[in-house]
């Protein structure tokens, strides 16, 4: 073979391995080329060049510079990986152990359960002189109106002893909230938070939607929507 044919050949070669980007956590494939392939493609390359034509010092430097990229990169994607993994696997563990337990979470509807109560928080957005709850069934139907009075800026707690407007127990099952506040430019609806019995906890696959918890009557929630544990 000439000088030339084998700079050729050589070159090539580099330009199919500066076109790789090795997958982290995956091992070396025959069609994948490692530092000690790369290197000796470098010494063939410098030592098959044309004497008349020498490759450039910066040349060198360049595949060299690329080379330690590549590297850097795919060190730094595992670190990545192994990061969220670990991360994955703290918040499964923190999860699991709310098993049993209530959370306070997001919601405009609660479920009644055998002990005849609903709780949670309205969030006042400013004071306001009469806050008002009304619970209403699965059909639509109004079944309890609670009067809870002035309150101030912030948070306040509400529970509802699962009895209708005449005193009647109602059964178990979803029931929503809806939250007003009176203002001087009118009424206002407000945001509401529920607890909840924890029954389960879900943990996504990778790249999935991550832990979860699972809410008695009222389905999934992200562990990250969690405001509270009781």
């Amino acid at each position: 073979m000439n000088d030339t044919g084998a700079v050729s050949n050589a070159s090539s070669i580099l330009d199919q391995f500066r076109n790789q980007t090795p997958q982290s956590g995956q091992g070396q494939g025959t069609d994948e080329l490692g530092r000690s392939e790369f290197m000796d493609l470098m010494l063939a390359q410098m030592k098959n060049q044309n004497p008349l034509e020498p490759q450039k010092n910066g040349e060198f430097i360049a595949q060299l510079a690329q080379f330690s990229s590549l590297e850097q990169m795919e060190s730094v994607s595992s670190s990545v990986e192994q990061l969220a993994g670990e991360f994955r696997s703290t918040q499964a563990l923190q999860a699991s152990a709310m098993v049993g337990q209530s959370v306070l979470v997001p919601s405009q509807s609660g479920q009644l359960g055998p002990d005849g109560k609903m709780d949670g928080v309205v969030n006042v957005p400013a004071s306001t002189s009469s806050l008002r709850l009304t619970v209403v069934d699965e059909s639509g139907a109004q079944v309890r109106q609670l009067d809870l009075g002035s309150a101030q800026a912030g948070q306040t707690t509400f529970e509802w002893d699962g009895k209708d407007g005449d005193g009647n127990a109602m059964p178990p099952g979803a029931y929503a909230i809806k939250a007003e506040a009176s203002y001087p430019q009118g009424t206002q609806q407000l945001s509401t938070m529920i607890n909840a019995n924890v029954d389960s906890v879900s943990l996504g696959q990778k790249g999935g939607k991550g832990v979860t918890l699972n809410l008695a009557g009222m389905g999934q929630v992200a562990l990250s929507d969690v405001q509270q544990i009781k």
